[in-house]
């Protein structure tokens, strides 16, 4: 719903952080006084200087009032100041039937009214007594007087970050040994050893193989390329060798056997000892006297009740002075990893988490771990967890 062009912030948004809200205000008075400071220039070169020193504090009062009234109206009709904006906050109304909505100018007026008469006046130290009383607040809604007289609170509706998905890794690959598969293919291969013996061709005798490498190298000189050359009675052909008789192949002894020794393999190692499962016990304590140790999913309101199929090992029913608390208002359990988990079932009023004394609002039907030492608001009952070992 939109109310003067206002975007109304959700019921779950967090309530703002000291240090977020300092800054906003910074912003806003750097601004106020650097108008301030103009229109004092201003009002000394049009009047305090021509000796009309009345008309030159009207110009400030005005302006001053004129700062005040647009603050005013800004911060009722849409929650926002230059310096909110900035830091992405809002006020808005801390009523039950109204949260996330503006609080009016009317309230905005009071709410002004208190914050300018405590910071100039009082030298800051009125702003001071604010910014400590809302850092006490024991309901963390951090509210000082003036968000309490004028039934406002500050929230934080920057969106929240968005956080992109792991990827997968890839599947490794699958690895071939190249050297196994030579190995097996040289093992196929038969032995040389065992392949018949071709017999060798019969060569020339070394006589002959000497003459016939002389006549290649023999160069005739000039004188006898002209004298034709005497005629030489042909050698008697040389006696053919008979082929020599074939030899028998003397049997090679076997090569005796040696003996190799067999290294025993290690011993293999014993296994280690199974370590003890260090199991973690929470325990949940509430203001109104109730604690139990947490075995299986809790359900909290005014008369919780679980739905249909719904496995419930504690209910837990609170009263409500304010009527702030929901009939089923929140569950939690203590997950697989042994993480205790609080979740809001869609609460009227919502569900608080506070943790070292910043508190945060959580989102309707989201899961949120808890730690040693958390407060869990649920309405106007509040809940310690203490992890017990």
């Amino acid at each position: 719903m939109s109310v003067a062009g206002f975007q109304a912030p959700s019921v779950e948004a967090a309530i703002a952080e000291p240090d977020r809200r300092f800054y906003a205000f910074a912003i806003d008075r750097v601004i106020a006084w650097a108008i301030f400071a103009a229109a004092g220039f201003v009002a000394w070169l049009l009047f305090f200087r021509n000796g009309e020193p009345l008309l030159g504090v009207a110009l400030i009062a005005g302006v001053v009032l004129v700062v005040w009234l647009v603050g005013t109206i800004l911060t009722g009709s849409g929650g926002k100041t230059p310096g909110k904006m900035a830091l992405g906050l809002r006020v808005v109304s801390d009523d039950s039937g109204a949260a996330g909505r503006p609080i009016g100018v009317g309230k905005a007026f009071v709410r002004q009214a208190l914050l300018g008469l405590c910071t100039i006046p009082t030298l800051g130290i009125g702003t001071a007594t604010f910014a400590w009383v809302a850092a006490m607040d024991d309901r963390g809604r951090r509210q000082g007087w003036h968000d309490r007289r004028a039934g406002s609170v500050v929230v934080d509706v920057r969106p929240p970050p968005v956080v992109e998905a792991e990827e997968e890794a890839p599947a490794p690959r699958r690895i071939v040994n190249l050297t196994t598969m030579r190995l097996k293919q040289a093992e196929a291969t038969p032995d040389r050893a065992e392949r018949p013996q071709t017999p060798a061709a019969p060569t020339q005798s070394a006589a002959a193989q000497a003459e016939a490498q002389a006549a290649q190298t023999q160069v005739p000189s000039p004188i006898a390329r002209q004298t034709p050359p005497a005629p030489v009675p042909p050698a008697p052909a040389p006696p053919t060798p008979a082929p020599p008789a074939p030899v028998a192949p003397t049997p090679t002894p076997p090569a005796p056997s040696v003996p190799v020794a067999v290294q025993p393999s290690p011993p293999a190692p014993p296994a280690p000892a199974p370590q003890p499962v260090v199991t973690a016990r929470w325990r949940v304590t509430f203001d109104t006297g109730q604690s139990f140790v947490v075995e299986g999913l809790a359900i909290v309101g005014r008369g919780p009740e679980p739905r249909p199929g719904e496995e419930v090992a504690h209910r837990v029913a609170l009263s409500s002075s304010d009527m702030s608390l929901s009939k089923t208002h929140a569950q939690f359990q203590v997950a697989a990893d042994g993480t205790l988990v609080v979740m809001d079932r869609g609460s009227t009023n919502g569900t608080t988490l506070i943790r070292k004394g910043a508190a945060r609002a959580l989102g309707a039907r989201r899961p949120a771990a808890l730690v040693h030492g958390d407060k869990v608001k649920f309405g106007d009952r509040t809940m310690d967890v203490v992890r017990e070992a």
